[in-house]
């Protein structure tokens, strides 16, 4: 007998709620890491923000678009 059945939780909101947070990890993570780059560029090329702040929107919006997409898969299975 598992957890679940013993205590009789249901687990479908947690599900939820831990998708909507690793997403949120997946945007800080990617934002970092293109800012990063885009820092390192700019600092090989002698430019002053420009590939730091085109990565940094680059990553945000690839992240939010994927987790739009995600979201716009999953809204008939809850």
């Amino acid at each position: 007998m598992s957890l679940s059945e013993k205590c009789n939780i249901s687990w479908a909101p947690y599900i939820s709620i831990l998708n909507l947070s690793a997403w949120g990890f997946v945007i800080v993570m990617a934002s970092f890491l293109f800012l990063y780059a885009g820092y390192w560029l700019d600092q090989l090329f002698g430019t002053s923000p420009a590939f730091m702040v085109g990565l940094f929107l680059l990553a945000a919006f690839i992240s939010i678009w994927r987790l739009y997409h995600d979201a716009w898969q999953r809204r008939d299975l809850y």
